[in-house]
């Protein structure tokens, strides 16, 4: 997608008034760059028939509000049929003021990327060997440890706030638990 922009003034020398340059010259989409300084008016917007082989634009009148601005899109959609040369036209105020812009769309520059591929790609990296058991993020103990103790500060604190038989039961099983985990991951 071409980023490329083609300004249109409106009403800047005087009413009606339509600025566009001579020529434009792009690889693709591109956006027609409407800014009103003045009055609002209306923009008719018309591709000849050479451009509207391979481009489009989502609607031709355009009303632009005094003192704004507004994107219109135009789409190139048939790259296998570039270059192409038209005229793109602009009218303002239902034809008060008409300009015409030579547009050229040529093919985009598609530069082939390859990547270079030897046989030491197969064979396995070298360097040290990683200690078994243990782990580049955190170790398994220290996981539990850390789960064991948000489990039994969360079971304290629901029996604190529920003050019932079962929940307290419920916290001293999770305790247990905790204990059983951290002993025997403390044995391997």
């Amino acid at each position: 997608m071409s980023a490329d922009r083609l300004p249109v003034r409106l009403n800047r020398a005087e009413l009606h008034a339509v600025e566009v340059p001579d020529s434009f010259e792009t690889t693709g989409s591109f956006d027609l760059e409407l800014v009103n300084h003045g009055t609002s008016l209306h923009v008719h917007l018309h591709l000849d028939d050479a451009l509207s082989e391979v481009a489009e634009i989502d609607a031709a009148n355009h009303f632009i509000d005094g003192e704004t601005r507004r994107i219109v899109r135009v789409r190139v959609d048939g790259d296998e049929e570039l270059p192409v040369r038209g005229k793109l036209k602009v009218a303002s105020a239902y034809g008060a003021q008409t300009r015409y812009v030579d547009v050229e769309l040529s093919e985009p520059d598609f530069e082939e990327e390859t990547v270079e591929v030897d046989e030491s790609l197969a064979d396995p990296p070298s360097g040290p060997e990683p200690e078994q058991g243990s782990s580049p993020v955190a170790s398994p103990e220290l996981v539990v440890l850390a789960f064991g103790i948000l489990a039994v500060l969360a079971a304290g604190g629901v029996a604190i706030l529920v003050d019932s038989t079962v929940v307290v039961a419920g916290a001293v099983v999770v305790l247990v638990g905790v204990l059983v985990a951290i002993y025997l991951l403390a044995g391997s």
